[in-house]
């Protein structure tokens, strides 16, 4: 049985349980969601990691960070480093995005290593080994081909799979009569529309749509479905062609569930922040409530160098209105390819976000996480603080550098710290250490 099916049989299992104890919920509420579709959890049969996690409505806003080799740069070595970054910086969920060579080998490293859940895009290495393998077009590919990389990337233990079967024919339609500014810019999303060219056929994620949700339930693989129209820049944010592919996903996400699929939804992309909530009603919409992953959205196109910042900035908007999952975005959006220094700034950023949302949402607990801040910082209890902290290491950087002022404040305010004034104020006579021993 799939874990979508145990959910609608009603049959408690450890992974139910294990997902609702880190949620603070009982396992039949979250068995629910998993039954109506609203709360996935990808886990795939061959790969045994410790953090089995949920994501969808109720819950906590998971993060995800991208690693993965490019062609420049093919090195397994590297990426294994940027996991435990991930890892460190507290990411829910990572997904390999690797093209070049060694790409087996780099995703099988990382998946011995992984103790929470890993995606990928087929067609990225579909496109990779064929193209660059064997030099032919993306056009060239074929069906047998897309197919064998999907089963081999299952079997593997991936657990869950981005697929751009939402891009079709009649969603291509709606950009190029909309005439875009940046037109596609979604690698997944233009490899499919270089093959629906070439061939001048459909989409053959869609066409054989079917085939594909029978391998994910063999092995359980959730499927991600991907927005390869997802808009560039913020002047093509919310246009037909986005909206177009949208309205497919939500037929594809009906047809995953009767097949026994657990579905995500991915969405946009750059968006200005009047949009945002929008967005988040029409995907919740059309989609039938199923989680929706978002990367960022960024806010703004003109911050290279810091999107990990406006991506956060949209991902906070975008969770409080509804997302359920943020994909990261690192300080080298646009620029390179990220090093585990942007990698950790990323999940940081979009950690912040995420929680900055959960307070919105009411969360069970998220709001324990600032009450205890609070106290902290209301005792001068610098380690406390530290501790509470969502980077605790550069927190404790900080206050060690500052700390040249050897008094009980920060070395900004010193004496004149607005805590001990007021106690001073309020309580004559009683210095803060005092007060606060006797609470």
């Amino acid at each position: 049985m799939s874990i979508r099916e145990d959910a609608i049989n009603g049959t408690i299992t450890p992974i139910f349980e294990a997902c609702a104890r880190r949620e603070g919920i009982s396992p039949e509420v979250l068995m629910a969601g998993v039954a109506n579709g609203t709360i996935a959890i990808p886990k795939n049969i061959h790969h045994d990691f410790a953090n089995v996690m949920a994501v969808g409505k109720g819950l906590s806003t998971k993060v995800n960070a991208n690693i993965g080799a490019s062609r420049d740069l093919p090195e397994a070595k590297q990426e294994l480093e940027k996991l435990e970054v991930c890892l460190n910086a507290g990411a829910d969920t990572v997904m390999d995005l690797s093209m070049g060579e060694n790409i087996n080998d780099v995703r099988r490293g990382i998946l011995e290593n992984c103790p929470i859940p890993l995606g990928t895009v087929p067609v990225y290495q579909i496109v990779a080994d064929v193209v660059e393998k064997e030099n032919k077009l993306i056009g060239e590919v074929t069906w047998e081909q897309m197919r064998s990389c999907i089963e081999e990337q299952a079997r593997d233990g991936v657990d869950f799979m981005t697929i751009h079967c939402g891009l079709t024919r009649s969603a291509l339609a709606q950009v190029k009569n909309d005439e875009r500014l940046m037109g596609v810019v979604s690698r997944g999303g233009s490899f499919t529309i270089e093959w629906m060219s070439h061939n001048k056929k459909e989409n053959p994620f869609f066409e054989h749509y079917d085939e594909i949700l029978a391998i994910l339930k063999e092995h359980e693989v959730t499927i991600s479905l991907g927005d390869g129209l997802r808009p560039g820049c913020i002047a093509d944010a919310t246009d037909r062609g986005q909206v177009q592919e949208l309205i497919h996903l939500g037929e594809l996400t009906q047809r995953a569930w009767d097949a026994g699929v657990q579905v995500i939804v991915e969405g946009p992309g750059h968006m200005p922040m009047d949009q945002i909530q929008a967005n988040m009603l029409l995907q919740k919409r059309l989609c039938h409530g199923a989680p929706f992953y978002v990367l960022g959205p960024l806010v703004t196109d003109i911050a290279p160098g810091y999107d990990h910042i406006t991506g956060a900035i949209g991902g906070a908007i975008a969770a409080a209105a509804g997302a359920d999952y943020l994909c990261y975005v690192t300080p080298a959006e646009h620029l390179k390819l990220p090093s585990a220094d942007d990698v950790h700034e990323g999940v940081i950023a979009s950690r912040i976000a995420a929680h900055a949302a959960d307070l919105v949402k009411g969360v069970p607990g998220a709001m324990d996480k600032d009450l205890a801040m609070a106290k902290c910082r209301n005792k001068l209890d610098w380690k406390g603080q530290i501790d509470q902290s969502i980077d605790p290491v550069k927190a404790a950087h900080y206050r060690e550098l500052g700390n040249s002022y050897k008094g009980d404040a920060c070395s900004m305010c010193g004496n004149y710290c607005a805590i001990k004034v007021y106690k001073k104020a309020t309580m004559p006579g009683r210095c803060p250490t005092e007060i606060d021993s006797e609470k």
